[in-house]
């Protein structure tokens, strides 16, 4: 709602004094929509996707960015004068939105798949294996654990079959649901580090039914869960399984939100930046947003913004909306990233990188070799390696509060315990995400259906992003499109 009376309209265009961009028409104090205007809220890999989606249907599209750049937490940067992914670095393939996505706009001949996917997990004081035939963190095979787990967590985790059956109901909390099967210890050990991996988060709160849907559906049918687990390594492969599991971008993933801002400009669209939304009202013929110094009306808009963002732009039209993505927590991660001279280095193991489960009782949770990982970065980094340590779970962000200094050189003393990694780095990178990963609560599979039951109420407006069916870029790329489609009547 307007809280200071109506906008101030000076000129024919509809838009604030000495504004020649029109929005709309001014006619006797009623301004009155362009058919076919969309306002999207929000630059990140989402709202990006939605605004290529809409412009590629032929919509006129105004995107709304409230910070200084675009690409939310796909982050391009340099480090010791090379290009490095600040941010998210790889895009899962086995879902074809965000792949699909970057071929659309251009970037087709720089997808290159990972050199290595293979990975490692930090446990009681040597790196393991990451076992073949996890679901999600979730073991199907307790002779997989190798050293991971222990012969007494093994051997309790092999009680599954003889157990009774587990009261799922409509979701439960994925670590309490597998401790109760398997035994605490596959959860600290295995489960723990990969959830934390993806959502910063604590597997015991985290929704089994959001954040591993098939297993979800699979542990309500068979009542041992080695036998679910099992279930769904026998179903068939979708085709894309048997190409690469992720790719990434020659130059970085970062290069990405330029590239689909660009080919949403090429058809039109107008992208702002420091513009955030202030407001969102309802009016008799579609919607008006003001931002800190200009006022838009549109047919329909995108919130593609966090759901904090979303909640208050949303509270006065939809209270019930509002309230539920209110209820959706953040974690705050952080990373660090290095440049090494190659030649200072001891020798590193093979793989992408290692997982530090919390009860290592560690600062880091993760480090990723990407010289390793990525081709184009091994050529370009010549004589560098590059790698980058992840900070920071949900309830457990003290050492986010460290100076960058600080944290840097928390990472560097657990890399030199799990590596033997000595040498001072030639440069170093700090890239906070305040708020930055969505929670998925148990219940949040319902929580999400009752924001999209309200959001349905208001004509012409959808929303999406990492705070509703998964924080990947290919999720979030399928998130933006599917609000788009919904916003022009075509879902």
């Amino acid at each position: 709602m307007w809280t200071s009376g109506p906008p101030r309209l000076r000129n024919e265009a509809g838009g604030p004094p000495g504004s020649s961009h029109a929005k709309g028409t001014y006619m006797g104090g009623q301004v009155t929509p362009e058919p076919g205007h969309i306002v999207v809220v929000g630059g990140g890999v989402s709202g990006l996707a939605a605004a290529h989606r809409l412009v590629e249907a032929g919509a006129r599209v105004t995107l709304l960015e409230a910070s200084g750049r675009l690409g939310g937490k796909l982050r391009a940067g340099e480090i010791a004068g090379v290009p490095v992914d600040l941010g998210a670095e790889a895009l899962f393939a086995l879902r074809p939105e965000a792949v699909d996505l970057a071929r659309a706009v251009g970037l087709g001949e720089c997808l290159e798949p990972a050199v290595t996917t293979s990975a490692a997990v930090w446990s009681r004081g040597t790196l393991h294996s990451l076992p073949r035939g996890h679901v999600m963190g979730v073991p199907g095979d307790g002779a997989a654990l190798g050293g991971l787990v222990s012969a007494e967590g093994v051997a309790r985790m092999r009680r599954d079959r003889v157990l009774p059956r587990t009261p799922i109901g409509d979701d439960v909390a994925i670590g309490t649901y597998v401790a109760e099967r398997y035994g605490a210890e596959v959860v600290d050990r295995l489960l723990e580090p990969l959830l934390d991996g993806v959502y910063a988060g604590d597997a015991y709160r985290i929704s089994m039914r959001a954040a591993a849907p098939a297993l979800f559906e699979a542990a309500r049918k068979h009542a041992s869960l080695l036998n679910a687990v099992a279930s769904l390594h026998r179903e068939p492969a979708p085709s894309a399984s048997f190409g690469p599991v992720f790719m990434g971008i020659t130059g970085g993933v970062g290069r990405l939100p330029g590239a689909v801002a660009d080919a949403v400009r090429a058809r039109g669209g107008e992208i702002l930046l420091d513009a955030p939304a202030l407001s969102l009202a309802r009016t008799e013929d579609g919607w008006q947003l003001r931002t800190t110094d200009r006022f838009f009306v549109a047919d329909g808009v995108v919130l593609a913004a966090p759901a904090w963002s979303a909640a208050g732009l949303l509270a006065a039209e939809s209270p019930a909306a509002a309230a539920e993505l209110s209820g959706i927590e953040y974690a705050s991660p952080a990373l660090v990233t290095m440049a090494f001279r190659r030649t200072d280095l001891p020798v590193l193991p093979g793989g992408s990188g290692f997982l530090v489960p919390p009860v290592e009782g560690r600062t880091i949770k993760a480090a990723t070799l990407l010289t390793h990982k990525w081709r184009w970065l091994r050529e370009t980094a010549t004589g560098l390696f590059v790698l980058r340590a992840s900070i920071g779970r949900h309830g457990d962000e003290q050492a986010l509060y460290l100076d960058d200094a600080d944290l840097v050189e928390a990472a560097r003393h657990d890399l030199g315990e799990i590596l033997g990694l000595t040498a001072a780095p030639v440069a170093s990178r700090v890239s906070r995400w305040h708020d930055g990963l969505p929670q998925y609560a148990v219940g949040h599979t319902a929580r999400v259906g009752r924001i999209r039951e309200a959001v349905a109420k208001l004509p012409g407006i959808g929303v999406c992003g990492a705070a509703y069916d998964g924080v990947g870029i290919a999720h979030c790329v399928a998130s933006g499109r599917r609000a788009a489609d919904e916003v022009l009547g075509t879902a």
